[in-house]
């Protein structure tokens, strides 16, 4: 994601290009645990890639996989072509990978402003007196880093609150500056685990306008899990499920739909008939075709 594009236009043209991220027979254990077992799937340029399955599936441990908390015991990580042995997790900030966390990860005494710029951290090349001081190249630095936090906030509308402490802000809120924070990184691919999770009806509308702005307009690769099928049915361009650790399906949100294997795992044992398909059990605002949400649609 380029920063300079952040006041570019709205519905640039969109093309998913080719294999960015590649992920060979992954297995994860931990002692006698399996938590993945031989999964294999791969990510898109530009495109929306969902993860999903029911509690326990291994869908945040293969997110962790990514971006190199967890190192798996068999399998290859391919980024861009190259093989990525023993990747952490400032290998993976330093190659163009950022993410959110299931549970909010933000410094809660913190305002808004100072969260989105922690994510500026690895775009910063004073040393750590000269940031002390604050004189000369690290003043400069500083305020060419806090420009750009300032061009994340006007994105994500947060203005109102960009001096407020993150502690006193309501979830759906705190959900938000989240996820600017990864933004403020310019990542190339965007982790996201359950972006979504405890929101009402109309932060959830926000979170899917945002997410599609930042994949449209930016470019950015996104790796999606989230327990809401309406949402990953509707802004998902492919869909891998997870059971117990192993891949049960994959493909276009309508495939993957209409999978037995996944209609199981979702609803338990045989319930369905031949051409049954998943049901969508929440829909969250006219996302289907990527039409990006407009206030006026609530009023309709």
């Amino acid at each position: 994601m380029n920063m300079n594009e952040l006041n570019g236009p709205a519905g640039a043209t969109r093309k998913i290009g080719p294999v960015i991220l590649a992920l060979n027979n992954i297995s994860l254990s931990f002692g006698g645990v399996k938590a993945l077992t031989d999964i294999s799937f791969d990510v898109r340029q530009h495109e929306i890639r969902a993860i999903i399955g029911p509690n326990g599936a291994g869908k945040s441990s293969m997110l962790n996989v990514i971006n190199g908390v967890y190192r798996p015991q068999m399998g290859d990580i391919i980024l861009r072509g190259e093989q990525r042995k023993n990747m952490d997790c400032y290998g993976a900030a330093k190659a163009g990978i950022a993410r959110t966390f299931q549970n909010i990860a933000l410094f809660k005494g913190m305002t808004v402003l100072d969260n989105i710029m922690t994510g500026r951290n690895l775009k910063m090349k004073s040393n750590f007196l000269m940031q002390a001081l604050y004189w000369g190249p690290a003043r400069r630095e500083e305020m060419e880093h806090r420009e750009k936090a300032e061009q994340v906030i006007d994105f994500l509308e947060i203005q109102a609150i960009r001096k407020t402490p993150v502690g006193r802000l309501p979830y759906g809120l705190q959900k938000r500056v989240e996820l600017g924070r990864a933004l403020a990184a310019e990542p190339d691919i965007l982790l996201l685990d359950e972006p979504m999770a405890g929101m009402n009806v109309e932060e959830k509308q926000d979170m899917c306008r945002f997410i599609l702005d930042v994949n449209d307009q930016f470019g950015t690769t996104i790796v999606l899990i989230e327990h809401d099928m309406g949402v990953v049915m509707d802004i998902s361009d492919r869909v891998v499920v997870l059971d117990y650790g192993k891949k049960i399906g994959d493909g276009t949100p309508d495939e993957v739909r209409g999978n037995q294997d996944v209609i199981n795992a979702y609803l338990g044992g045989e319930v369905g008939v031949s051409g049954s398909k998943l049901p969508a059990d929440v829909t969250v605002g006219p996302y289907s075709g990527r039409f990006p949400h407009t206030p006026d649609q609530d009023a309709k």
